[in-house]
C-alpha cells in the first residue's frame, strides 16, 4: 500500500521584547538561574499580570506580514495543566479568540511554488526550564524563561514530506528576522517547532491518528524526527497495529523518537477566560501604525530585484533568504552608484555568494561579523567594473580586504595589481607568447580550439595575471586568423 504522510507545525517564536509579557522582569538570555524571575513569574500571592504592549506590536506584525486578520478583540485564557517549571499551575494564553487568525506562509521546495495556511497566532507565556544533569538524581528549576513572551505560530496540515515542513520552518524563520520580532536563535530557544504527523493510504481525504514531536530546535532534526516518525508509523499500520494519539521526543543521538505521554485534548487543560486581563482590544489606528513601520517584505523585495535589476529567480531569491543579506546587497549597489545596475547588481551577487559567502563559512562568521563591509565590497567591485581589475586580481584584493590591509583602492597600489589595459603592451606580450609557441598557433589554426585557450593561458602567465582577459582574446585571435 502507498502512504501520504501529512504534517502540520506548531512554531513558537519568543518575541524579542526587552520584559515579559506580564512583568517587567528582564528576558535576556544567559542570566544566572532564577535571577530574572520577579514575583509574578513565580506566582506570589496577589500578584496581577500587566500586559506589555509591545508583544501585541510585534503579533500584530507577523499578522500584516503573512496576510492574516487581526482579530479586533481577542482573549487570554488559562491553560490548566501542573508541572514544575510552571509555578502558577496554568499557562497565560490565548484559545477561543486569537490575535491573528488565518494567513498563509509561500515558499519553494525544489522548484515547485507552495502555500501553507495558516491557523492561528496567539500570545501566550513560556514556562520556566527543568535541568537535569549535575543534580545527582535530582532536578533543578530555572524560572528565568518563564513569561517570555511567544508568539505560538499554528499551521494546517498542508505539508507532505520532511523536505516540505523543513522549507516552511526555514521561510518562517526568515521571516520572523526579517520583521524583527525574534532574533531565531534556535540554540537558546527563540525558536522551535512542534511538528504533527500522520499518516493515511494514498487518495484518501480521511486524516490518521497524529502524533507530535515536541521541541525540535534545529532544521536538521526536524527533517530526521518526521522522516523517523513517519516510516514509524507506517511500520505500525503495516502490522495491523494502531496509532494512539500521544506526545512524543526526538532523541537526536538515536534519530529516533520515543513516547512521551499520552496526547491531552483542548478539554484537558480546562481553559477558561483570565479573570485578571481584560480583553485585548485593537483599533485600526493601532494596526495602521504598525502597518507604517513595516518593511518592504521579502516577496516584494525579490519581485523589485527581479523586475528593475533583472536578476534570475535564483539570484533575487537567494538575497532575500535573509534580510541581512538583502541589505548588505543594497548597500553595496548603492556605493557603488553605477549607470549599468543591471550588470552590476549581477556581479555583486556573484561576489556576496561567492567569494564572501566561501570566506564567511570558512571562518564560521555571520554576515554581521564580516571584516568585509559593503562599503569596501563596492570598492573592490567598482575597480572591476572600471576595467583596473581582472577577476583573477578581484580575488587577491578580496584577501586583503579580508585581511583589513585597507581599502580595495590601498591594496591595489600596494600590492602593485593594476590590470594591464593598454593594447600595445598586451599585443607585445602576444606576440612573445607565439613566437615561443609556434606548434600551438599551428594546431590552432588546423581548428584546435584547446590550442587557443593554452595560448591564452601562456598570455596571462606572462602578464602575472595582469593582463585584461577580454583584450587578450581580442588580439590574439586577431594575429592568429591574420597570419
Amino acid at each position: 500500500m502507498s502512504w501520504e504522510i501529512v504534517i502540520g507545525l506548531e512554531t513558537h517564536a519568543q518575541l524579542s521584547t526587552r520584559s515579559k509579557i506580564f512583568s517587567g522582569a528582564a528576558t535576556a538570555f544567559g542570566a544566572p538561574p532564577n535571577t530574572q524571575a520577579c514575583a509574578v513569574d513565580i506566582a506570589l500571592p496577589g500578584v496581577l499580570p500587566v500586559l506589555n504592549v509591545e508583544a501585541v506590536d510585534k503579533a500584530i506584525r507577523f499578522g500584516i506580514a503573512v496576510g492574516a486578520t487581526i482579530n479586533r478583540r481577542s482573549i487570554f485564557a488559562r491553560k490548566n495543566y501542573f508541572y514544575p517549571d510552571l509555578p502558577k499551575g496554568y499557562q497565560i494564553s490565548q484559545y477561543e479568540i486569537p490575535v491573528v487568525s488565518g494567513g498563509g506562509v509561500a515558499f519553494r521546495v525544489g522548484n515547485t511554488e507552495k502555500t501553507v495556511r495558516l491557523v492561528r497566532a496567539h500570545l501566550e507565556e513560556d514556562a520556566g526550564k527543568s535541568l537535569h544533569e549535575d543534580f545527582h538524581g535530582m532536578s533543578g528549576i530555572d524560572l528565568n524563561r518563564a513569561g517570555t513572551p511567544l508568539l505560538e505560530i499554528v499551521s494546517e496540515p498542508d505539508m507532505r514530506s520532511a523536505e516540505e515542513a523543513v522549507a516552511y520552518a526555514r521561510t518562517l524563520h526568515a521571516l520572523v528576522r526579517w520583521i524583527e520580532i525574534c532574533d531565531g536563535n534556535m540554540q537558546e530557544g527563540s525558536f522551535r517547532c512542534d511538528a504533527n504527523v500522520s499518516v493515511r493510504p494514498e487518495g484518501s481525504d480521511q486524516l490518521g491518528t497524529r502524533r507530535e514531536i515536541k521541541n525540535l530546535n534545529s532544521f536538521r532534526f526536524l527533517q530526521h524526527a518526521i522522516d523517523y516518525e513517519a516510516n514509524w508509523q507506517i511500520e505500525q499500520l503495516e502490522e495491523g497495529k494502531c496509532i494512539e494519539q500521544a506526545t512524543v521526543l526526538f532523541d537526536p543521538d538515536k534519530a529516533q523518537t520515543r513516547l512521551m505521554r499520552t496526547k491531552e485534548e483542548a478539554h484537558d487543560y480546562r481553559y477558561f477566560p483570565d479573570p485578571d486581563l481584560l480583553p485585548l482590544e485593537i483599533d485600526e489606528d493601532w494596526i495602521e501604525r504598525i502597518r507604517a513601520q513595516m518593511p518592504e517584505l521579502p516577496a516584494a523585495r525579490q519581485s523589485r530585484y527581479q523586475s528593475d535589476l533583472a536578476l534570475s529567480q535564483h539570484d533575487a531569491a537567494s538575497l532575500v533568504a535573509g534580510r541581512e543579506v538583502a541589505d548588505y546587497f543594497d548597500a553595496v549597489l548603492s556605493a557603488v552608484g553605477a549607470d549599468d545596475t543591471k550588470a552590476t547588481a549581477k556581479l555583486i551577487v556573484n561576489w556576496i555568494s561567492g567569494e564572501l559567502a566561501a570566506a564567511l563559512n570558512r571562518a564560521e562568521l555571520e554576515l554581521s561579523e564580516s571584516p568585509v563591509t559593503a562599503a569596501a565590497l563596492a570598492g573592490l567591485i567598482s575597480r572591476i567594473m572600471d576595467n583596473t581589475l581582472s577577476s583573477k586580481l578581484a580575488k587577491e584584493v578580496f584577501d586583503g580586504l579580508w585581511k583589513g590591509e585597507g581599502s580595495a583602492d590601498e591594496i591595489i597600489e600596494k600590492r602593485g595589481l593594476t590590470q594591464i589595459s593598454d593594447s600595445n603592451a598586451i599585443e607585445k606580450l602576444v606576440e612573445e607568447v607565439l613566437a615561443a609557441n609556434p606548434q600551438q598557433a599551428t594546431d590552432y589554426r588546423g581548428g584546435k580550439q584547446k590550442a587557443f585557450n593554452a595560448l591564452v593561458g601562456q598570455v596571462m602567465k606572462a602578464s602575472k595575471g595582469k593582463a585584461n582577459p577580454a583584450q587578450v582574446n581580442e588580439i590574439l585571435r586577431r594575429k592568429l586568423d591574420s597570419c
